[in-house]
Order: structure tokens, then sequence, then C-alpha cells
């Protein structure tokens, strides 16, 4: 190298390469004067050597986006202590995550290989460290494997990563490296890690050791399970090492901001993790904002909090039904009110429960002439005119257009109002004819009536029920509806006694090929439409029922071959198999999709996109656009 000035730009890239290390690198970093008090008594050390010799680099232009500052705190709002949980979807430090195109990229991961499909090896950043100033080694993926995966008393081996049964082998390759290997392709291994609730095969086992019976002393265990007030030492294991509710602040963190705050509380603080992974283009360690504030409030009142500035940052709580009130308020409070893009399938869908507990509706919601006669009676057009002000899309649930398997037909299959297809339809089951009093008659002589249950959370549900209600009255099928506390409504669908649920349709629906499709086949419990034969696949059949309709046991056999699949074209058509089934069998009843989602900010705010797509899945909510790179100007 030559002599001449080290430019900054390539003062990064070397330290990122491992080629600087030391003084000089310790001077190309900027680090947020909220710490420097400690570094000058000592607690911590600069931030050269907080942050990885080999960290990530977040060109903020190349993202089309400011160079910020350190310094500031954003307030939030949140509905009650468990959406805490918002805290580490938003903050997205994951292994492997998704870029705002939804491409994976290595994160808290250097990089990463993959050998058909099955063979994955990890290597992670030199020098990284969790939120306490510990290593970060391939010991902590050793412990979470060895003495907690393999340990049946602490939950065993998630179900996620058996393949036929069977788990992977996992070596230890050096300090930085670890490797799991299947003996058959497991293509959704790295989808998994992206999660916005990731496959946890790492966990600070400096920290988690204290609480394990193979490490501590008995009586050191004896007096935390009396100080957590859990039973045993397998309860306190999985209550010190939650990540997916922060609750606990001494538990190590990689996440941009660390918890502050045990519950109970009214209000939980978030400070920044000093040996946080990323960096800007220009050496300032991320994140950018030094504190986040939840404060916690009850859903019914949140948007009129937000309407008068009490949050600087609010994706969660507010409805596009409060957009009027918050848009208005721009004139008076200094906020920014945007409207992003929610990637459901459907805003509002109904689940006819195909396992209740109901004889008659279990056997009638299995004909697929009442599941395509009761979306042919929906007027999509009135409920998107009506509630979303024609912003929406009239849609079966499907995926998206955004969604690179998205088909046309696929969204208008059985979508059309066509209440006169829907009566013909109809009249060919086993409901009888339409009486004088405007209903039919199940067999068994009852009013043709369903029982719409919802959990409650949003006003848009009943609203779009209340319409609903008269397009079926024109099919002689009465709709009521019932709320009830989610939990309520989770186990009440479990035991079979919801005949209908109502709730969004698909979670993704901007998927690729490259990422599982579980939600279209009866894989899990929480399938409102069919949890009995979920709840059959994901306990290898040791509970529920296998599925009993052909069309939804090919479902499940799609899933095994995409599971197996070892090409990107032989995974679009699977995925285009799955779609093509759903749209026909109509197994979910959708209504409008691309719904729109008011995401209100403080106006000081900045590098908050002006439009975005947004929801749990894929996005992880805000995470995938990186709030750690959000940052405050000066002034009031």
């Amino acid at each position: 190298m030559s002599a001449r000035a080290i430019t900054r730009r390539e003062t990064l890239v070397m330290m990122a390469s491992g080629a600087l290390v030391g003084p000089q690198a310790a001077q190309a970093l900027i680090g947020s004067p909220y710490l420097d008090d400690p570094i000058e008594a000592g607690e911590l050390p600069p931030a050269g050597q907080r942050v990885p010799l080999e960290p990530r680099i977040v060109d903020m232009p190349a993202l089309g986006r400011s160079p910020g500052r350190h310094g500031g705190t954003i307030r939030m709002l949140i509905g009650g202590q468990r959406d805490i949980r918002y805290m580490p979807i938003n903050g997205y430090a994951r292994l492997v995550g998704y870029d705002m195109n939804l491409n994976f990229i290595a994160d808290i991961l250097h990089s990463w290989e993959v050998d058909q499909d099955r063979v994955f090896t990890l290597r992670l950043r030199k020098g990284h460290r969790w939120s306490d100033g510990h290593p970060f080694t391939s010991e902590d993926f050793r412990y979470c494997w060895e003495d907690v995966i393999l340990r049946d008393d602490l939950g065993g081996m998630p179900p996620e990563m058996r393949l036929e049964g069977k788990g992977p082998i996992f070596e230890l390759l050096d300090e930085l490296t670890v490797r799991y290997s299947w003996h058959a392709p497991l293509p959704d291994f790295l989808p998994l890690l992206a999660a916005p609730s990731p496959l946890r095969i790492c966990m600070p086992a400096h920290y988690m050791k204290q609480f394990h019976v193979s490490f501590a002393r008995r009586d050191e265990l004896d007096r935390y399970v009396h100080e957590q007030r859990v039973d045993d030492w397998q309860a306190l294991h999985q209550k010190m090492s939650r990540i997916t509710r922060p609750e606990n602040p001494d538990l190590p963190t990689l996440d941009p901001w660390r918890p502050r705050t045990a519950p109970p509380a009214q209000q939980f603080v978030f400070d920044r993790n000093p040996f946080f992974h990323r960096i800007d283009q220009d050496g300032r360690q991320l994140p950018y904002v030094d504190r986040v504030v939840l404060n916690v409030s009850t859903y019914d009142i949140i948007p009129a909090k937000v309407a008068t500035g009490e949050s600087d940052l609010q994706a969660v709580g507010v409805e596009f039904s409060d957009y009027t009130l918050v848009k208005e308020a721009e004139t008076r409070f200094p906020i920014k009110v945007d409207l992003w893009t929610r990637t459901q399938g459907s805003r509002v869908a109904l689940l006819p429960n195909m396992t209740c507990a109901d004889p008659v509706w279990s056997m009638l919601y299995r004909d697929v002439r009442i599941r395509r006669a009761l979306s042919l009676a929906i007027n999509r057009t009135e409920i998107n005119k009506a509630l979303f002000f024609g912003l929406a899309r009239e849609s079966a649930n499907t995926v998206m257009p955004e969604s690179p398997l998205y088909r046309e037909e696929f969204a208008r299959a059985w979508a059309q109002h066509d209440p006169e297809q829907a009566n013909a339809l109809l009249d060919q089951t086993d409901l009888s004819a339409i009486r004088l009093d405007g209903y039919r008659r199940l067999p068994d002589g009852r009013v043709a009536g369903i029982m719409a249950e919802t959990a409650g959370e949003s006003t848009v549900e009943t609203d779009v029920l209340e319409l609903i209600a008269e397009h079926f009255h024109a099919i002689g099928i009465a709709l009521w509806t019932r709320v009830s506390q989610r939990d309520l409504f989770r186990s009440r669908n479990m035991a079979g006694l919801t005949s209908m649920s109502v709730w969004m349709g698909l979670d993704n629906a901007v998927p690729t090929a490259e990422m599982p499709p579980y939600e279209l086949a009866p894989t899990s419990e929480d399938q409102y439409h069919w949890p009995r034969w979920g709840v059959h696949y994901a306990s290898k059949g040791a509970q529920g029922a296998p599925p009993a309709l052909p069309e939804a046991q090919e479902l499940v056999k799609l899933v095994g071959r995409w599971r197996w699949s070892r090409s990107h074209d032989e995974r679009i058509d699977i995925w285009h198999r799955m779609l093509e089934i759903h749209a026909d069998q109509v197994f979910t009843i959708g209504t409008v999709n691309s719904a729109k989602q008011p995401v209100v900010r403080n106006e000081r705010l900045q590098n908050v996109p002006e439009t975005g797509l947004i929801g749990f899945q894929p996005t992880s909510l805000l995470g995938i656009y990186m709030p750690d790179t959000f940052w405050l100007k000066e002034g009031n």
C-alpha cells in the first residue's frame, strides 16, 4: 500500500476485512456521546474496541438515506406489557436477515455457505460481543445445541430442525465457525433464521450457565427458582433466556437496544447496545438513537394519544380508520403521517372451521360449494369503498402483486360479487331453500346462522362483518358476531368451539419461492380454519386428526416436496400449485388486501421511508427498514 493518506472509507473497508486493528481502527469509529460517562469511568472501552473487527457497514447514501447523528429518545405507545415483544421484532438483528428487497443478507453473521441446501456453514464476525461485552463465539451455539436443544426437559429440538424425524449434525469448527448438516435438503433453514421470531440456535452461554443444572450449584439454582417464582430449574432457564419478550434486563443481547426495565411497569426503557455490530459508511456506530421508551396505554386510546404528539414512531395500534384523525393532527403537532401497505393476504378474512365440534357445520364447511358461495356473496367493492376509501385491492385471500408468485387468476377466483350464483350453489347442498323468514335451514332444522368470532382488537373487523351480514342475508345465511379477548378466542378455536373465525388472511402475502409455504397447508394449530388438522401435522400425529379432504392432503404433500426441493424452479412450481389449490377450494374467504397502514412519526425523525411494506411476515413490522438507521434532527 502506498504512503498516501488513508481515507475514512478505506479505513472502514480495511477494518471490515480484518486488515486494520488497534488504535487507528479505534479512531476510525465514532461512538455516541451517550456512553461518554461510562467510558470515562472505565466501565466501557471506546467505540473502536466495542465494534467487531469486521462490522456490518450500512451505506446510507446507497440506500437513499441520509447519514445521521447520534442522540435522542424515541417514544412509542404499546397496548400492554406483552407488547414489549415488538422491540426485538423491529430491531431485527438476525444471524441472516432480509434486506428491503427481501433478499437474504448476512447480519449478525459475517457470512455463510450452503452446500446442496443441506449443509450450512456459519461464520461469525471477529471481535463481536454481547451487550455486556462478553465475546460472542461458537461456544454460544454449542451451548444452545448440546445443553438446551438436545435436552428434552428444556423443550427439545424444534420441529423445524427435524427432517423425517432426524435433526442435523452439529459441528464446532473453530471459535468463529459452526456447521449444521442434514441428511437431505432443508431449504427453510435460512428463512427460519430470518423470521420475526427466529429459530434460536445460539444464546449467551456465559450468562445462561448459572441457570443450568449441568453448570450451577443446586443451592444456587434453588435460590434463583425461589426468587423468580417458578417451579423448577427448567422453567427458570426458560424464563431467564426469553428473547421474544425482553423482560430480563440482565440477559445479554445482540439487538440494537437492550432492555433496562423489568415488568411490571407502565414504561419500558431500552437503551443502546454499546457493542452493536453495525456502523454507517462514516464509521458511526449504530443505532443513531440512544433510547427507545415504550409507554403502556390501551389500544382504544392509542390513536388519540398519537394524534396529540405523544408518540415519535407508531406503526402498531393505529388503524386505517384512524387515518383522518392522525392526518388532521399534522396541522397542530409536529408529526408526519404516511401510508404503508400491509402484507396480509386479506385485511379481514373469514375462516370457516372445517374441524369444529359442531358436526353439522363441520360437514357443511367441507363442501367446497358452501365455501365458494359464501365468497361469491361478499360485495368486496362496497367494503373497499366504505371502509378503505377504495385504496385497497379487492381480492381472494392470496399473495399480492408485490410477490413474484402472484397470478391474477388466484386473486379473482370466486371473488366476484355474484349472489345469484351463490344461491344456485347453496341450492345444490344440504341446506334448505330460503324460507319465508329469509333464511335457509341446516339439515338438523336450525336456522342457517354463522357465529363469527373475533379477538376484538380492531374495529375494522366488526365494521366489515356488519357489511358481510347484509351480503349473507341475500343468500339466506344469518351472520352474528361474538367478540372475545384474544387468549379466549384462541382457546375456543383450539377446542373446536368456534364455527367461524375472523382474522387476517395470509400472514405473508409477498413471499418468494425461497420462503416456506407452511401457511398454505394444515401445519399448525394456529390455523383457525383447520386447527385439528394443523395440530396433527405439528405433533407428528400425536394429536388432532389427519386432513379429511383430498386437496388438504395434497397441500401437506406439497409442503413435504418443498422441503425436499433442490432448485428455485421446482419451488416456484410447488408454490403455484399450492396457490392454485387454495384459489379453487376457497379454504379461507378473503375480502381486500394491499390495505393501507398509517405510520406516524415525529417530523424530526429522519430516514423513515415514506412508504413500504409492513406486516409480521416477512418484514418484521419495520424491521427490514432498519430502525437503527433512523435519527432525530436537532430541535424542540
